[in-house]
């Protein structure tokens, strides 16, 4: 059986030598732009429409780099210990993901987000591309698959944690059980304290035939 374009292009990106070679090369010149620049087309088309981007008016490509590494906050007057000085060791509340498409969207206030995905990254940075889209263009209020954007509610979707990449900062993602998940930590627990196999579980149990001596 033939293989579609998309497949082929999902295989590219898996090839570790063109990522070695070829997106390494990209990668150099990306992080000399700007934080945010606009693209004329995505660079992986496969994610790009797995997400639903359409070659047509009203869609707009970004990549936006967002700096890797923990957080540091300002150093204190006061004199302490540096074990006490509180400076280091703070990381982002969020993922770089859903922190690139808040940057996008600042940029651009009068789109909406759609999506993002990985394009890659460096020492220093992780580029990610996101699709946005002007729910007040003609195209996009003709179009039955976007017309949800039309809605008052879906307004500044991304800042209030309803894109993918917020959705899954939040916790919101259908896991379906599988393994190493917050689902299936959940169900994993219930069935040890069912079982009496937990220590709160094991602790309850000998409560409640606790005998006191004498009687």
């Amino acid at each position: 059986m033939a293989l579609s374009m998309y497949d082929y292009i999902s295989q590219t990106w898996q090839n570790k030598e063109w990522k070695s070679s070829i997106l390494k090369r990209r990668i150099l010149e990306w992080r000399h732009e700007n934080t945010i620049v606009r693209i004329d087309k995505p660079t992986r088309l496969d994610r790009a429409r797995e997400l639903g981007y359409k070659a047509k008016q009203g869609f707009v490509v970004v990549r936006v780099k967002v700096r890797r590494g923990g957080m540091n906050k300002i150093r204190p007057n006061s004199g302490r210990r540096p074990k006490r000085m509180g400076i280091y060791g703070y990381g982002p509340g969020k993922g770089y993901k859903w922190i690139a498409e808040e940057k996008a969207n600042r940029k651009y206030p009068n789109l909406e987000v759609l999506g993002s995905y990985y394009v890659g990254e460096d020492g220093i940075y992780k580029y990610y591309e996101v699709i946005l889209i002007d729910p007040s263009h003609p195209v996009i209020k003709n179009d039955p698959d976007y017309k949800w954007l039309q809605d008052p509610s879906n307004r500044g979707r991304v800042f209030r944690g309803l894109t993918s990449a917020g959705r899954k900062v939040r916790g919101l993602h259908k896991s379906r059980g599988l393994k190493y998940t917050v689902y299936h930590k959940i169900v994993k627990k219930q069935k040890e304290r069912e079982q009496k196999k937990r220590h709160e579980a094991n602790k309850y149990y000998r409560l409640q035939n606790y005998k006191i001596p004498g009687k």
